[in-house]
């Protein structure tokens, strides 16, 4: 390999371990909603090489920075995906960091709580806590890290994708008991083959089963189908699904989608008809590129100018 090359080489890679070494805990002390537990975090790699954690205890987020210069402003909190039972951490989390980075977009992959009732008081809440807490934290230190604190957005894939979505409607009443102002709306929602709706026709029966039991009453099934809680104040949104998602039914973007014509929220979808389920960035029946077209998306709403 050529100097220049190998230079620029170690430099990229230099860049991205700096960006990996940056682990922030969600919380600065006590972390709410929890109690003592033997839980302890578990890690593992699969078939494809790829990390998937379980069993979190101490949520994090991971900071993500583009090159030196070529920051503008834009954030994204990403929620990997898993069921709520695990987070497939690299695929749906790191790797789209990386890539995001690439846009000049600052990432912060998050790796929340899953649904446990041994180490939590209300397990239907823990994962929204996390999210709505990463929401303020990166808007609190945006100035650390070149953010505008009015171009946040998050993004979640799969059960993520719910999570990212419960978060983009379920702000004006935030979780927990805090007296934190900062706000907990993200500016803009990002979702991969999300789970949306609770509903028996709909679900995602692991999703579902996680995060609010396998008895859930009417109340709460409601509650958390995000589809039925969009309104006029739900924020731009972006939507990606395969018609043959056997998983998550594709029909579960299609019913967020058409909440937000309903109320008049900005939102674009792109539906194949082929990817199954989890493809992440690589959709491999495709020649189509679902992260071009979001950044299209990114740059036609403003949020790739510096």
């Amino acid at each position: 390999m050529k100097k220049p090359l190998l230079a620029a080489a170690l430099s990229f890679v230099t860049h991205l371990l700096l960006a990996q070494n940056q682990i922030l805990p969600l919380y600065p002390g006590t972390i709410p909603d929890s109690k003592p537990s033997s839980v302890q975090e578990k890690s593992i790699k699969v078939a494809d090489g790829t990390e998937r954690i379980s069993n979190v205890v101490q949520p994090t987020l991971a900071v993500y920075q583009p090159e030196k210069g070529k920051a503008n402003g834009t954030a994204v909190i990403i929620c990997p995906g898993g069921g709520y039972s695990r987070l497939s951490i690299d695929g749906e989390g790191r790797e789209v960091a990386q890539r995001l980075n690439t846009m000049g977009v600052t990432a912060f992959v998050l790796k929340y709580r899953l649904p446990d009732d041994l180490s939590q008081v209300d397990k239907s809440i823990a994962p929204l806590l996390d999210a709505q807490q990463a929401l303020r934290m990166v808007r609190q230190q945006a100035a650390k890290y070149g953010v505008n604190p009015q171009r946040v957005g998050i993004m979640g894939f799969s059960a993520g994708g719910h999570l990212a979505s419960t978060a983009g409607t379920h702000f004006t009443k935030p979780v927990g008991d805090t007296k934190d102002n900062t706000s907990v709306r993200p500016d803009f929602l990002v979702l991969l083959y999300p789970v949306i709706s609770f509903s028996d026709s709909l679900k995602h029966a692991g999703s579902r089963d996680n995060l609010i039991g396998k008895t859930p009453d009417a109340a709460q099934t409601k509650l958390y189908s995000n589809e039925l809680q969009v309104s006029a104040q739900t924020p731009p949104t972006f939507l990606v699904h395969a018609q043959d998602d056997k998983t998550v039914p594709v029909k579960n973007s299609i019913v967020f989608y058409e909440a937000c014509l309903h109320h008049q929220v900005p939102a674009e979808m792109h539906l194949y008809p082929k990817g199954g389920h989890g493809f992440g960035m690589h959709n491999k029946t495709t020649k189509d590129d679902w992260v071009a077209s979001l950044q299209n998306w990114f740059d036609a709403n403003g949020w790739l100018t510096k």
